[in-house]
């Protein structure tokens, strides 16, 4: 178990260490702790994001904090979301100390711009692994819940708490509905 929470520490901080957002983030536990070391299947790993996402606080940490629980239990847990943490409070600790010079440097300015198509990309690969799963289970519905979260976000101004509540409320009522139905076979 100590070794396997050694590894989680190493894999997340080296992560952190180079991807610069919470979805960049999962998307490369996901290539990392699905694809390479076989610890979750795909649709462990949708659902761990999932759960991580309806948690308070940055996605990088609860997903690490998920799948460190997962792996190797406290310890895991523990050693994953220190490894997410550190580089980041290193790297603001360094910021602030040279916040003048980067902050007037046109080559770090370039870089940074330059960052955010990568960033998007790895968005762009986690909405995609995600959507992945919904085109499983080919249901209709989903199809339409994807579609009235998307519009919601894009084109209401409440806050997303109010989307999670709603949607949280259509899937108790669809479980239970489903439970009647076999029930009733």
């Amino acid at each position: 178990m100590l070794k396997k929470a050694w590894l989680l520490f190493i894999n997340t901080f080296t992560v952190s260490m180079t991807a610069n957002s919470g979805y960049a983030i999962v998307a490369v536990f996901r290539n990392r702790f699905v694809d390479k070391y076989h610890w979750f299947t795909k649709e462990e790993m949708d659902d761990y994001v999932a759960l991580a996402q309806s948690c308070p606080g940055p996605i990088a940490c609860s997903s690490s904090m998920i799948i460190g629980y997962q792996s190797a239990g406290l310890i895991g847990a523990f050693a994953a979301v220190l490894g997410v943490i550190l580089p980041p409070f290193f790297m603001m600790i360094l910021v602030t100390f040279f916040y003048t010079f980067i902050s007037t440097n046109k080559l770090v300015r370039i870089f940074i711009t330059g960052m955010q198509a990568g960033v998007c990309a790895m968005l762009l690969d986690v909405v995609l692994g995600m959507f992945e799963g919904v085109i499983k289970m080919n249901n209709y519905f989903y199809y339409f819940m994807v579609l009235a979260c998307f519009l919601f976000v894009r084109l209401t101004k409440y806050s997303i708490f109010y989307l999670a509540i709603i949607c949280m409320v259509i899937a108790v009522v669809k479980t239970l509905l489903f439970k009647r139905e076999v029930d009733k076979k």
